[in-house]
């Protein structure tokens, strides 16, 4: 009998790829400072509003008002058909585009919730990663293979399938999130930056609402054209060093995913795939090196 299994081989695979290449804490979902109804962290986020806002460090009560708008976007998505309006108001929170009448004489002063200077863990963030996350919404419970959290916010949720299982594929990963979480679970999708699907042999990532046909894979774009092709976990393994670095989440977050309304008028979000994100970097980098000329 084959002793791999779904959490043994693929789930554990890329926690262990995030908590040690790219050093981020590994906190069993079991053991997070939450209640299966909770989808922030509220210690964790607490403690970065005061370290990286001065005027909340001077009246930590400044930090439940935060927290309490934060809630009410989060409740908001049980009235909507999708949790992607909800989830544009919630970026904007995290990337720094509200303000709350915290300064002297009620002047609105803009309100950090991630440290975009230093996004490492260690800085002013606080990145966990964590497997088998229950979320309960009303009745309904729900159990994520992964979730990375940036200062007690989920903005990263996976889910693995077996590799040991053929007639799994990144496909059917990818339609439980689509088709069953955010839809019976929209609340835990409205900070969400990302959503990623894997089985060991492929990797795929697109956002909150978009279909599952649209997720994109991952490729490291400077790969030699004679480099071998390559298969299995090391495409998992080169997604994974390239997707889930803080770095890479927070671009995507501030740089690389942008709100839209499709035909029908309906709110849709989009995401760029590796060419778009690696090509534009790497123009900004020359930019900023002085090399212009440079194709």
């Amino acid at each position: 009998m084959s002793q791999f299994t779904e959490d043994k081989t693929v789930r554990d695979f890329v926690r262990d790829l995030v908590t040690a290449s790219l050093d981020v804490q590994f906190v069993p979902g079991k053991q997070l400072p939450r209640a299966a109804s909770d989808v922030l962290l509220e210690a964790p986020l607490r403690a970065a509003l005061i370290a990286l806002n001065p005027t909340i460090a001077k009246n930590e009560s400044y930090a439940d008002d935060v927290l309490h708008q934060l809630r009410t976007i989060l409740i908001s998505a049980r009235t909507q058909p999708h949790p992607v309006v909800a989830n544009e108001h919630f970026v904007a929170w995290l990337t720094g585009q509200r303000s709350m009448p915290f300064g002297p004489n009620g002047e609105h002063v803009t309100i950090r919730l991630i440290d975009f200077d230093d996004p490492g863990h260690g800085s002013s963030n606080q990145w966990i990663f964590s497997t088998e996350v229950t979320f309960t919404q009303g009745r309904v419970e729900k159990r994520f293979d992964n979730v990375l959290f940036c200062n007690g916010i989920p903005l990263v949720v996976g889910e693995a399938k077996s590799a040991t299982r053929p007639a799994y594929t990144w496909i059917d990963a990818a339609a439980q999130i689509h088709d069953d979480y955010e839809v019976n679970v929209p609340q835990f999708f409205v900070p969400n930056v990302l959503v990623y699907a894997t089985e060991g042999k492929d990797f795929r990532y697109g956002t909150v609402g978009m279909p599952v046909e649209l997720w994109g894979p991952w490729r490291e774009d400077d790969a030699p054209d004679d480099a071998p092709a390559k298969i299995g976990l090391e495409v998992v393994r080169e997604a994974v060093n390239g997707v889930l670095t803080p770095a890479s989440v927070l671009d995507f977050l501030r740089f690389f995913t942008l709100f839209a309304t499709d035909k029908k008028f309906r709110k849709i979000k989009i995401i760029a795939r590796f060419q778009q994100f690696q090509a534009t970097n790497l123009i900004v980098e020359r930019v900023l090196l002085g090399r212009v000329k440079k194709g």
